[in-house]
């Protein structure tokens, strides 16, 4: 049976990706900081609460994994944050440094500590969060899209060195996902730009060709098609799961 690691993986789009991992008979392997919801998640999966910015525990993390399963067939780098909600010189240094290190350092982290497993294996397959924010950047966001756009170029120089190993990676560039942590961005950005929540929803959703936001279970598909045999030879790849972005910035 396969194993997947996925991290953020109690909640949100994660909990998506625990949910269809599961469903497509893979083993399961949470970690995320929210104890409360990793007591939620269904007792066959195992559960670890890490802060993914914090090497140490992911050290121990990854100890852990090597001793329960022996290794690690796939890793979903899925922690991230959406960071602050302001015109840039309005964005505090310490915002921006926490913002990096959960979508960026956290991301680095899991792939180092994955990477020896997998090629100790000759295969794996790593799955990096990003956003369409790391493909077009998105104003009143800079420490997200700067984040969102370094994974990256992380996922496809992990592609390029671990492929001799069997390894593959790629990144998944959700759009607007709809639940909690988005409505946390739609209002701070109503804020910022002096508009309503709904009128910031509004030109999100008309902002891409389908005229849709995302749900979880959308972007968690991809992250196991990816993870899977089918994928096999698609590596170094930036898939979008947003409904096609035609104007990421709508002017509403």
């Amino acid at each position: 049976m396969n194993r997947v690691l996925i991290t953020a993986g109690a909640s949100g789009v994660g909990r998506a990706m625990a949910d269809a991992f599961h469903r497509d008979g893979w083993q399961i392997w949470i970690a995320d900081m929210d104890g409360v919801a990793l007591e939620a998640a269904p007792a066959t999966w195992r559960r670890s609460k890490v802060d993914v910015s914090d090497e140490v525990a992911v050290n121990a993390l990854f100890d852990d994994v090597l001793e329960h399963w022996g290794g690690v067939d796939a890793l979903c780098a899925n922690a991230g944050i959406a960071g602050p909600t302001a015109a840039i010189e309005d964005i505090k240094l310490q915002d921006w440094q926490a913002c990096v290190a959960v979508n960026l350092e956290g991301a680095f982290l899991a792939a180092k500590y994955a990477a020896p497993m997998m090629k100790a294996q000759g295969a794996g397959a790593i799955v990096v969060t990003s956003s369409t924010a790391g493909q077009y950047g998105y104003p009143y966001r800079a420490p997200y899209a700067a984040a969102k756009w370094a994974v990256i170029g992380l996922t496809k120089t992990l592609a390029m060195e671990l492929g001799p190993f069997g390894v593959r990676a790629n990144v998944i560039c959700p759009g607007a996902v709809e639940g909690p942590r988005m409505e946390g961005v739609l209002a701070r950005e109503a804020e910022a730009k002096g508009m309503t929540r709904d009128a910031v929803y509004d030109g999100y959703a008309s902002g891409t060709a389908m005229g849709s936001f995302v749900e979880g279970r959308d972007v968690a598909e991809m992250a196991v098609f990816l993870s899977s045999d089918k994928a096999r030879l698609v590596s170094g790849q930036v898939i979008a799961v947003d409904g096609f972005t035609v104007n990421p910035d709508p002017k509403v």
